[in-house]
């Protein structure tokens, strides 16, 4: 199966790294055993969104080749289609699945925002108190809809993928330092020349003085100087306000993603 969708392609930079991901024709098995219960690095990908009969179909794929979802303990799955639609996913909603819709940006070139905070420092990440910094912001800014144990346990994980993919040069993981505070921190990896962004977090206390924006511009600079990368990408929430920052520094909107996914709730 051959993935069209550029916010989905750039995905398998990270899946194919410490993951597998193995191609049934119709649709792709993603799988990370590393770390179980990220939602989207253990899920299916199907070329076109569901049509009738799909749900128990698709349930049916995702229990064989991933997992009973009770005993997994989620179920997500994405189709390629980069114009946002949703195809029939009414049985999927009532039975508790969530939908997912994101804006898939990218960026040739960036320009400095107009709200840029120049009091941060803006550099890759450096040492090991760095790192545990970012692991602490990551875990700080979890979504409330997440448990605060499962959450930092699939965060220690995913930080510990993101160092080993700094460590065989495939990316860095840029901070903005307020003397020696975290206040933002994100990734960008590289596969060739196309670069994808990952988990853009800016510590609550600090938000709305222009330090993600610096920090997004200043990390596209470096990865188009330094990287070799000519098209940066990024996927972010289509209802969340940093879209709008990330326009501000000249990314425009190319895709919009959509998927599914059930996970079990804290009792």
């Amino acid at each position: 199966m051959r993935v069209r969708s550029l916010g989905y392609r750039t995905d398998f930079i990270f899946h194919r790294f410490d993951g597998q991901v193995l191609d049934r024709g119709e649709y792709l098995v993603v799988r990370t055993p590393s770390n179980p219960t990220y939602h989207w690095g253990n899920f299916l990908l199907f070329q076109e969104p569901p049509q009738d009969g799909d749900f128990e179909r698709w349930k049916q794929l995702f229990t064989t080749e991933i997992g009973p979802p009770e005993q997994v303990g989620h179920m997500a799955v994405g189709w390629d289609a980069a114009d946002g639609r949703m195809g029939e996913v009414k049985p999927f909603l009532q039975a508790g699945f969530e939908p997912e819709h994101s804006l898939v940006l990218a960026a040739a070139q960036v320009r400095k925002p107009p709200k840029f905070n120049n009091a941060v420092t803006i550099q890759p990440l450096q040492n090991d108190a760095q790192w545990e910094q970012a692991l602490q912001l990551q875990v700080l800014c979890r979504p409330p809809k997440y448990s605060p144990e499962g959450y930092r346990v699939f965060k220690e994980r995913k930080m510990e993928r993101y160092r080993a993919m700094t460590q065989a040069g495939l990316g860095q993981w840029f901070g903005a330092f307020l003397g020696e505070r975290l206040a933002a921190d994100l990734g960008i990896f590289a596969q060739g020349e196309l670069g994808r962004f990952q988990t853009v977090e800016t510590h609550p206390d600090l938000r709305r003085r222009g330090i993600c924006g610096a920090l997004v511009y200043e990390a596209s600079r470096h990865a188009f100087e330094r990287m070799g990368v000519r098209t940066l990408v990024m996927v972010a929430d289509e209802d969340y306000h940093a879209k709008d920052i990330y326009q501000s520094v000249g990314f425009k909107v190319q895709e919009k993603q959509a998927g599914v996914c059930w996970w079990k709730r804290p009792s």
